[in-house]
């Protein structure tokens, strides 16, 4: 049924009960008193409609605070709709509310920061990250301009021009940011920025890498070439030649060592490569290593071995090139008649090796870039011992494959010690125990 009917329907029966009314008090008591009664009955009508009128005017000026009235007659309809009105607003707000939690929840797990500005720039809302790149505090500065609260020439001019078409890169609070407006409905505008330093030093190090990999393998080619120039002369006596041939073989076999390091580093950086773990028999392995050692120092280096820790678990060949970077290192950069100590012990932390020599040392200023790739203290050195400069790098991503870490100390003209620290978990148990060496 039509709503207006609904409406109507009980108005006009109550006005037609005061006329029977009426009429049946006209007709035993005379027409004064009938028409007293009618006017009665209407007085109080008209005083009921004012009522509830009063209650609802009451009820609009404070909505929340106050329970919804209740009605006589159509009054109970309006009351009920505005009852239903109310609760479906309820609804809807505590719907958007739920909405606007998860949005500010999704927008403070986002990686980049996001800034909501008016028009005119005024902080409306900010997630963390955006916080940390501008250094903006929501509760502090909402309600702010954002061009007072982030003073930098370049962001205000991007700003306040409204040449949005294209990001701007900038260095803000040591870091290197690239911010987009967006416009955001008619009067609201969103700032993004993305923080582009971590992939900026990755781009740095590639760039890098691939100068550095070029002019390792430039020089060498140089060399042979050279070389074969010379060797090719008619004239060139036997002595001469073999002397060339032996200075190519060996720039060929630094070529050699430098792609097969360079493979190794890239196999190991290889989120896709799983590591293969198995028992480690360490006192075997560490012979070996030391009996190698040896053949390379040639007599000219004093080299000990001490083996008292357990076994652990990691993949053999992986450690085995690590270990021997590190002590390969050791005999490069101690002068003859110097010291070498190979030490593989279990401490509080975790099984340790350790390689202490009496070497040239580091200067402190290096320590922090020495697992750098290519990274050389003194490349004219470096050149002269046939290190590829990628052994420590190597020797770090082996490590961390192994849940493992890497300390160097190191004092100039007095020796190193590079320390590979593994954790308690890394020791191998058979069947609860710790195994036994055989031999």
């Amino acid at each position: 049924m039509n709503p207006q009917l609904l409406f109507w329907i009980p108005a006009a029966l109550r006005l037609l009960l005061v006329i029977i009314g009426a009429g049946i008090v006209w007709a035993f008591f005379g027409p004064i008193t009938g028409l007293a009664f009618a006017f009665l009955a209407v007085t109080v009508l008209a005083f009921l409609q004012l009522y509830y009128l009063n209650r609802l005017d009451n009820w609009l000026d404070n909505p929340e605070s106050k329970k919804m009235p209740d009605g006589f007659g159509a009054w109970t309809d309006v009351f009920a709709r505005l009852y239903k009105m109310r609760r479906d607003d309820e609804r809807n707000q505590a719907e958007l509310a739920e909405w606007l939690a998860r949005f500010r929840q999704a927008m403070s797990l986002l990686p980049d920061g996001v800034v909501i500005m008016d028009d005119v720039l005024f902080l409306e809302w900010c997630n963390p990250v955006a916080q940390a790149h501008l250094g903006l505090d929501l509760e502090r500065d909402k309600g702010m301009r954002v061009t007072n609260l982030v003073r930098h020439p370049a962001f205000m001019d991007y700003i306040i021009l409204g040449r949005y078409d294209e990001p701007l890169t900038l260095t803000l609070r040591g870091r290197k940011l690239v911010a987009h407006i967006i416009p955001f409905e008619n009067r609201r505008q969103i700032l993004v920025t993305h923080d582009a330093t971590e992939s900026e030093r990755i781009d740095k190090m590639r760039r890098d890498f691939i100068a550095n990999a070029s002019h390792e393998l430039r020089t060498p080619l140089t060399v042979i070439n050279g070389f074969l120039e010379i060797a090719a002369q008619p004239n060139l006596d036997p002595a001469t030649r073999q002397a060339h041939i032996k200075l190519m073989s060996e720039q060929g076999q630094r070529m050699q060592n430098l792609v097969e390091d360079m493979l190794t580093l890239s196999r190991l950086e290889s989120a896709d490569l799983p590591l293969h773990a198995e028992r480690v028999d360490i006192k075997a392995l560490l012979e070996q290593i030391h009996r190698e050692a040896n053949v390379l120092s040639g007599g000219r280096h004093v080299i000990s071995l001490t083996v008292t820790g357990p076994d652990i678990k990691g993949n053999v060949e992986e450690l085995r090139s690590a270990f021997t970077n590190l002590v390969t290192n050791a005999i490069r950069y101690t002068p003859a008649s110097g010291k070498i100590d190979l030490v593989w012990a279990e401490t509080e932390e975790g099984p340790q090796f350790s390689v202490r020599d009496s070497g040239i040392g580091i200067s402190p200023e290096h320590l922090a870039r020495l697992t750098e790739r290519f990274y050389r203290v003194d490349k004219s050195r470096s050149r002269e011992t046939q290190g590829t400069g990628l052994g420590l790098a190597i020797v770090k991503h082996t490590l961390l494959r192994h849940n493992a870490t890497l300390a160097i100390e190191s004092i100039a003209e007095e020796g190193s010690v590079f320390i590979a620290k593994f954790q308690k978990n890394s020791i191998y148990y058979e069947n609860g125990r710790l195994p036994e060496h055989k031999g």
